[in-house]
């Protein structure tokens, strides 16, 4: 079980932590639109073809990121929180991710072993996790907040609108974009985490 310390924890990026498998997609214009009431029916295809293909391999299955959030501008890009027994079990789930069309690009094993699939159609993320990882909890509780929580909503999204548009100014890449709204998602992680008693 992950503690409160792990939790609130907040982790950099650590570039050299991180290997590519596929090679590192180049730089695109980050690209925020309107809601799309359709994520979530895409998400649950997606969640379909996964828990058919890896059966018992699928410990917990979450859509998260912004298109998890009614009402919220994001990249079309569905973000899914897949939980293994071992993330480094990569023969337990990679072929047959790969059967559905995902493509492995990269692996971050001091990031609580995170592994990264891309899907095309729909576009998606495909995070994979062990169990009990405290970054699977920390994006199901900025999900939840974000849909209760109007005001953080607008200010995410302005904070959305404003990295994508410095990053596309700058020809910088997702991760960047990433980096540049950390900011308010640290800010508002902090409050969930002082209104859940945890800090």
């Amino acid at each position: 079980m992950a503690t409160f310390e792990e939790i609130t924890r907040h982790t950099d990026f650590d570039s050299a932590d991180v290997t590519w498998v596929s090679n590192r997609p180049p730089a695109t214009p980050i690209a925020i639109v309107d809601a799309d009431p359709s994520w979530p029916e895409q998400f649950d295809e997606l969640s379909a073809h996964i828990r058919r293909s890896l059966g018992d391999c699928v410990l917990e299955l979450d859509h998260v990121g912004s298109t998890s959030v009614p009402g919220l501008p994001a990249k079309p890009v569905i973000d899914i929180d897949l939980t293994v027994a071992d993330s480094t079990d990569e023969a337990a789930y990679i072929p047959a991710l790969e059967g559905l069309g995902f493509v492995f690009l990269l692996r971050e094993p001091g990031w609580h072993g995170h592994r990264l699939l891309k899907a095309a159609s729909p576009l998606a993320n495909l995070h994979v996790w062990g169990p009990d990882c405290p970054e699977v909890i920390r994006h199901r509780m900025f999900r939840d907040w974000l849909r209760q929580h109007s005001d953080d909503r607008a200010r995410y999204a302005e904070a959305k609108w404003a990295a994508a548009s410095a990053a596309n100014i700058a020809h910088e890449d997702g991760m960047a974009y990433n980096e540049r709204k950390q900011p308010i998602v640290r800010q508002i992680l902090d409050d969930i985490f002082r209104a859940h008693g945890m800090l």
